[in-house]
């Protein structure tokens, strides 16, 4: 029988637990990528919401994973680590697929890194992820998705 004590501590428990587990993340496509030989799983963040989302709200990235930023057109980027648990690093990539430079982004701040010069993709990787397999500026990354308009 239920009373009405046990209703109660059922929808305490019930609304406890919804707002302690975050929303479920929409799936998003991944590609394969060929960075300087290496083969890379990259969740492809192409919308506005993608990338304002990006890798927030997780607390571990698969070795050889991590996310891939679509912007519609080449032009000065910014990144910051707001809400982002894991260190991360992230490289700017020209029009071309060459990356313009690496930063490495501190978790959990609100730190500005910028491309060094008009970027159209950004692929975020475990930090340190470049520099272990000697990605450098100039490398160029194959299998990069095509821009969409919004």
């Amino acid at each position: 029988m239920h009373t009405p004590f046990a209703r109660l501590a059922a929808f305490a428990l019930f609304a406890v637990t919804a707002w302690a587990v975050p929303p479920a993340r929409a799936a998003l496509p991944v590609v394969t990528l060929d960075v300087g030989g290496h083969k890379v799983s990259a969740e492809v963040a192409a919308t506005e919401a993608a990338r304002e989302t990006g890798l927030m709200n997780r607390f571990s990235i698969a070795p050889d994973a991590g996310m891939i930023f679509v912007f519609a057109r080449p032009g000065p980027q910014a990144f910051w680590m707001h809400n982002t648990f894991v260190p991360l690093s992230v490289a700017f990539i020209d029009r071309d697929g060459r990356i313009l430079n690496i930063e490495d982004m501190a978790p959990q701040t609100d730190t500005t890194h910028w491309s060094l010069g008009d970027a159209l993709y950004a692929l975020e990787m475990r930090q340190g992820w470049f520099l272990q397999h000697g990605v450098r500026v100039g490398t160029v990354i194959k299998g990069l998705p095509k821009p969409a308009s919004e």
